[in-house]
């Protein structure tokens, strides 16, 4: 559980810090293609995130919203991958 906190924890941080959206309003089920947090461009620049800081090789057949839909769905793909 510890470590699905930090995990949380991270891809937040990055997702507020890669955007100039009302961070207040960004929660771990906030729809971050949907609401326009990240666009295509930064969905290839979460995917290098999640390649550097946990080791992930995202492949083309994973390049779905369910993997990427919000702060949770992320969390969820990166524990089945590691």
């Amino acid at each position: 559980m510890e470590i699905e906190i930090d995990i949380k924890n991270k891809i937040r941080d990055y997702i507020i810090e890669s955007t100039f959206d009302d961070v207040k309003k960004i929660t771990d089920e906030t729809l971050i293609f949907e609401e326009g947090v990240l666009d295509s461009m930064g969905l290839l620049f979460l995917i290098e995130f999640l390649k550097e800081e946990f080791n992930i090789t995202t492949n083309d057949e994973e390049l779905v919203i369910d993997n990427f839909q919000s702060i949770n769905s992320i969390v969820i793909f990166i524990k089945n991958k590691m």
